[in-house]
């Protein structure tokens, strides 16, 4: 078998489109159109998205792709600048071939990472009209146009459990195994995964029974990594990935898993080294802490999860394998740590085209760091465990020569 094991290709589970400017405007009955999400394009070649009133400008950082480092800036940049593999699922298959991507699940940009801009819409019954666009556009569209080298991820309606559950159900039927979620959902003013009260319970039943997984990105809680108001910002941007560790853990204390077998999330851009800490010390807490935990002693008002986890038999280690996996960019240590990590739990990403993108060298990255471990699990992280996960099946790899 391991001579027929292709590893010059990879899956990507993390990367980002920039909507066409048609997306909405198209989708959209007629007489809403004006009141859409829509690209505006100034005398001076500038341009917006309007929606709701508010102006919103694209990042230079969300489209770095061919442009030299030197170049990156956060100032705005318009579509005419842009890469056109950034927004057209055509002009961005010769940039995935040319990096050894065989597929890619991208998030989206203007409804920022877990369709919050809908969420916060004045007019929710009509933002659920635009959610539903996206959706449909990201599934008939960009991954309609280029079957085998896309993965669909789709958007929920975060605002009403309900809602959310009937467009999951929509979404599967559509095809898609995998819609977004946030990290953390207490900065958008909702209850958390660890609610009493099982607020996002409906969701997460839902993702149990059609095996949908949860993708959260990193900064999907509408809030960027600040170790300290004054910080530097390279600090920050540094210890960002490492926030990740909180959901890890939210989820793996939460019961949900223990509930839900079926449950599975993915860990966006939140790479993997920091794994093997996180669950050595989750099991030192339970060994040392879980006795006053199982009384119902409550310190801090913090939330102890005694009343729906059975901590005497409780198995970190086998929940966080059967339900976490952890997407990495290029994380060397992560690797180094992999018999700790699990070979079944690495997936890869590129991040196209944002600024922490690998492209366009993103397979001979990934291979620089794994070439010493046997095929089968070079093959696993490459692609087959996305594969496995995302229930898809890429297309063959195209005829291409690489430099």
């Amino acid at each position: 078998m391991t001579s027929e094991l292709n590893l010059d290709w990879l899956i990507s589970v993390d990367d980002h489109v920039l909507e066409p400017a048609h997306l909405w405007v198209d989708r959209v009955p007629a007489k809403d159109r004006d009141r859409a999400p829509r690209l505006v394009v100034e005398a001076d070649g500038s341009d917006y998205w309007l929606y709701e009133g508010k102006k919103m400008p694209g990042s230079g950082l969300s489209a770095v792709v061919g442009k030299k480092k030197e170049d990156f800036s956060p100032e705005p940049i318009s579509y005419a600048e842009m890469a056109p593999g950034c927004y057209d699922p055509i002009a961005r298959l010769e940039d995935m071939d040319r990096a050894g991507i065989l597929a890619s699940l991208s998030f989206p940009s203007l409804p920022r990472f877990c369709g919050q801009l809908f969420a916060e819409a004045s007019d929710r019954d009509f933002g659920l009209v635009c959610l539903k666009a996206y959706n449909d556009w990201m599934i008939e569209e960009w991954c309609g146009s280029a079957p085998g080298r896309y993965i669909p991820l789709t958007l929920i309606p975060i605002w009403d459990t309900a809602l959310a559950v009937a467009e999951m159900e929509r979404c599967a039927a559509m095809g898609s195994h995998a819609f977004a979620f946030s990290e953390n959902f207490a900065p958008l003013g909702y209850p958390t995964i660890n609610d009493k009260n099982g607020h996002w319970e409906p969701v997460l039943a839902a993702a149990n029974d059609l095996e949908m997984v949860a993708c959260m990105h990193v900064g999907s809680s509408s809030t960027l990594p600040a170790i300290a108001p004054d910080a530097p910002f390279m600090a920050n941007l540094t210890w960002g990935a490492s926030r990740t560790s909180g959901t890890m853990l939210a989820w793996l204390f939460s019961g949900w898993f223990q509930k839900y077998p079926k449950l599975k999330i993915a860990l966006s851009e939140g790479e993997i080294g920091w794994i093997p800490y996180f669950l050595e010390r989750g099991e030192q807490v339970l060994d040392k802490q879980r006795h006053w935990v199982k009384k119902g002693v409550t310190f801090a008002d913090h939330a102890d999860g005694g009343n729906v986890i059975d901590y005497d038999n409780f198995d970190l280690r086998q929940l966080y394998k059967d339900h976490v996996f952890g997407c990495m960019i290029e994380d060397k240590h992560g690797i180094a740590s992999i018999d700790e990590i699990g070979e079944d739990n690495i997936m890869c990403e590129t991040d196209y085209p944002h600024s922490d993108t690998t492209w366009p060298d993103s397979i001979h990255v990934v291979k620089r760091i794994i070439e010493h471990l046997p095929a089968e699990t070079q093959y696993k992280i490459l692609r087959g465990n996305a594969e496995k996960l995302y229930q898809f099946t890429p297309a063959e790899p195209p005829a291409v020569v690489r430099a």
